[in-house]
């Protein structure tokens, strides 16, 4: 059970931004909202406190880790730490998933259909059965239906920064991002070729904005499954191809990492993100990517796809589809056993 979500309707209420908060705090909703706190006293954050220093990285693809022992949310931009927020997640027996997700929906206005029409600022969908992030109560420990509730004002400023596909890590454990300069499944050639035509330019030099892909569009989740050695590419939600992968030490766990590719003034890079869940641990941001490998025909297919905010999801488990939903867990639903 979720916070009540099923039956999510696509079409989207037309309020004002602003709406959502004051009708809660007219109707005597959750207590309001402690404000943003100074990077000194991250550490020492208290319940629905946050901080949030855009400028850090004012520009680049997002990447969000939620970490259930710390009932922290952590975001990243182009590698960088922006925000830090306390959350509630579920409690015993709605339990929040664990897993590499990607936002699917967005609702200023969203409304439970399950738990009498409760008001759910700022929902960004995660699953169709009801997993999301939204606004939400914020006692100091995990209190929800399944969802993640946010800080009403960190919602709001969260909800402004990301786009559909943007991933969402739900972790056992929260590890800091690193930048990965190997371009992993892709020859150094291919990648470059690959995000060229996501920069692309006018005749006078300018970027053509018109012209750049949509992340949100574009922008293809890649799984690599040491279990079935083997590299399933997502587009749509759909499988646009698989091929086989050679794993060198194959014995060796690769853990579970995620690597988000971004381009930062030409230089094509991962910022790779590692995480412990359904039983097996973080991997190992460099070296995991660095021991796979794929037939130069996957390559080709891959640097047609690949454009800056696209995902590759590196894991010992298995991917195959009993473990994967086309719905609601976007890229694993569980563990095989």
């Amino acid at each position: 059970m979720t916070d009540g979500t099923s039956g999510w309707r696509a079409d989207r209420r037309a309020v004002l931004l602003g709406g959502a908060a004051a009708l809660l705090t007219a109707a005597g909703g959750w207590p309001a909202q402690a404000q943003q706190v100074a990077e000194t006293e991250v550490d020492k954050l208290k319940p629905g406190q946050f901080a949030w220093f855009p400028d850090r990285a004012p520009e680049g693809f997002v990447a969000i880790i939620v970490s259930l022992p710390d009932q922290r949310c952590y975001v990243y931009r182009n590698g960088v730490r922006i925000g830090v927020s306390t959350v509630s997640t579920g409690r015993e027996g709605h339990e929040t998933p664990v897993g590499v997700f990607v936002i699917l929906e967005k609702d200023v206005d969203h409304h439970s259909s399950l738990y009498n029409d409760a008001s759910m600022p700022y929902t960004e969908m995660l699953t169709w059965s009801g997993v999301a992030l939204h606004a939400g109560g914020l006692p100091g420990y995990p209190s929800s239906h399944g969802c993640v509730h946010l800080p009403l004002d960190f919602a709001k400023l969260l909800f402004s920064i990301t786009h559909y596909g943007t991933p969402v890590i739900i972790a056992d454990s929260h590890s800091e991002p690193v930048d990965v300069l190997h371009p992993g499944l892709v020859l150094p050639a291919d990648a470059t070729a690959a995000i060229a035509k996501a920069d692309p330019k006018n005749s006078n030099g300018t970027p053509d904005t018109e012209a750049a892909p949509d992340p949100a569009q574009d922008a293809v989740t890649m799984i690599v499954s040491q279990a079935d050695m083997a590299l399933t590419v997502l587009k749509d939600s759909a499988v646009a191809f698989t091929a086989p992968v050679t794993i060198r030490d194959p014995q060796t766990p690769l853990g579970n990492v995620v690597y988000v590719l971004k381009n930062v003034g030409g230089e094509v890079s991962w910022t790779a993100l590692s995480f412990e869940g359904y039983g097996a641990t973080g991997g190992k941001a460099a070296a995991a990517i660095d021991r796979v490998t794929v037939a130069a025909s996957a390559n080709q297919q891959l640097a047609k796809l690949l454009v800056p905010g696209s995902t590759l999801f590196v894991t010992e488990l298995s991917a195959k589809p009993d473990t994967r939903s086309d719905k609601d867990f976007v890229i694993l639903s569980q563990a095989a056993n």
